[in-house]
């Protein structure tokens, strides 16, 4: 049974980690005869956003701790708490969250500060030679990780490419339903929501997502 770590950004697509991506990679590593324990930073998210109206709530405050405690019903830890020996991969869902409150890629583009927790807990499983795989804009943190030459996605939006490109990474256009593998790096990437139009067809990207980290030794 592959045992899996997997990082959440709060809760919401606008704010946090994105609930469908969430759910839906949980869902596929059960489906797949994997366990997995979330994890998530216990610290505010950079800010709380109405999902009804799109706009920025003022003077509002909420934890990503908590947060994230909302998709896995109750059973998330502190992302310190991750050990890359406990763990055979690595997963980190999208949402605004991942690059508002794991980073600050949403915000600052390639000039962006990362949360050096879940940083810290990345580089582990990366020069452990573990595969890990990072769906949606979460790829923007593995641009940071694995850095000059590794091949990844974010889907085909040229402005978001040309931001991760000046990490050093080589981005690759990618359909929502398909990944982008790189074998040296052991990591996988998929566009989700980033492209998806609906569920299902980020349902069959974040599958795949799954089955092709899992087959990574």
């Amino acid at each position: 049974m592959k045992k899996v770590a997997v990082i959440l950004s709060g809760c919401g697509v606008y704010d946090g980690a994105e609930i469908h991506e969430s759910v839906l990679t949980l869902l596929s590593i059960l489906k797949h005869g994997g366990s997995y324990q979330c994890f998530a930073p216990d610290k505010p998210q950079l800010h709380v956003v109405n999902h009804l109206t799109g706009e920025v709530v003022e003077g509002e405050s909420r934890n990503v701790l908590a947060e994230s405690a909302r998709i896995t019903r109750g059973k998330v830890k502190p992302v310190t708490e991750c050990n890359a020996d406990d763990f055979d991969l690595l997963i980190l869902p999208g949402g605004f969250g991942a690059a508002k409150n794991l980073c600050t890629f949403a915000i600052d583009g390639p000039d962006c500060q990362f949360d050096e927790d879940v940083l810290s807990v990345c580089k582990a499983f990366a020069e452990a030679g573990k595969p890990a795989a990072y769906a949606c804009i979460a790829p923007a943190l593995a641009a940071k990780v694995y850095g000059t030459s590794v091949n990844l996605t974010i889907g085909n939006d040229e402005g978001t490419a040309s931001a991760l490109e000046q990490f050093g990474v080589k981005h690759q256009n990618c359909t929502v339903t398909d990944v982008v593998i790189d074998q040296d790096a052991k990591l996988v990437t998929t566009p989700a929501y980033m492209l998806g139009q609906n569920m299902l067809e980020v349902a069959e990207g974040l599958d795949k997502m799954v089955q092709a980290v899992f087959a990574l030794k």
